[in-house]
């Protein structure tokens, strides 16, 4: 089993077990109560290349990466440092991340947070809005075609965006049969967990005109963000460069001069 298959195991497991509970209605409810929606896709269709800067602990490929970051601190020199969005990781066993940091970063900037989650049940979108959240990532690769749909559908029903992840011509043609607006590839194999960029520029031309393009994973360097840039992607989403930099407004700066 990969370890995207054994992750979303996980959260399937975990949504149906507090599905049972009554999670389902609460989360529908406190969806309806939460704040405004703001608007994602808008964000990244602004001119010039946009960034979706990342709230990240842990991954599994690096490690610890900052356990004890205070989201609030860093979320608010992201939006200092230009980024469009905010992207808060909330998977908790393997990224040590919590629905919480999301409330708290939603809290904080002015600017709209996707949930980054292994979002595989109706329960996880309910649950992203009731926290906040202005968009989810939906992995194609995790999801059969009737669930990226409903999951799709779900996201819009709450008013949020759908940013869904891709990484070969065929996943791109099942995100965009799908209805997806936002398709973001990533440039790790999540089979394998390596990464290659060259993924992102055999995958972009494939994505229909009108859809925004992201390119994920493995963006570092200013050469990079240029090289992705070149590719045609509309905003990049970078996530453990940041986490690591000493001053992660003036590293964004940096990054998209």
């Amino acid at each position: 089993m990969s370890f995207l298959e054994r992750i979303t195991a996980e959260r399937r497991e975990d949504a149906l077990r507090r599905r049972a509970e009554g999670a389902l209605e609460e989360a529908k409810a406190a969806a309806e109560a939460a704040p405004p929606v703001r608007d994602f896709e808008a964000a990244l269709r602004v001119p010039g290349l946009s960034l979706i800067a990342e709230i990240k602990r842990a991954s599994p490929s690096k490690g610890v990466i900052a356990a004890g970051a205070d989201e609030v601190a860093i979320a608010r020199a992201y939006e200092d440092g230009g980024a469009a969005a905010v992207s808060v990781l909330t998977e908790p066993n393997h990224f040590r991340g919590t629905l919480e940091d999301l409330r708290s970063v939603r809290s904080a900037v002015e600017v709209p947070v996707l949930r980054k989650d292994f979002v595989c049940d109706e329960l996880h979108v309910y649950e992203a809005r009731a926290a906040g959240a202005d968009a989810v990532l939906l992995i194609v690769a995790a999801l059969t075609q009737s669930e990226l749909v409903a999951l799709i559908d779900a996201a819009a029903v709450c008013g949020m965006a759908a940013d869904v992840e891709v990484h070969d011509p065929d996943e791109v043609g099942r995100a965009v049969d799908a209805g997806a607006r936002i398709v973001a590839i990533n440039a790790r194999n999540l089979a394998t967990l390596d990464v290659d960029l060259a993924t992102v520029e055999k995958v972009r031309p494939l994505i229909p005109g009108g859809v925004l393009a992201v390119a994920e994973s493995g963006i570092e360097t200013v050469a990079d963000v240029r090289r992705m840039r070149d590719a045609g992607v509309d905003a990049v989403h970078i996530g453990e460069t940041l986490m690591r930099a000493p001053d992660p407004a003036a590293a964004i700066r940096d990054l998209l001069e």
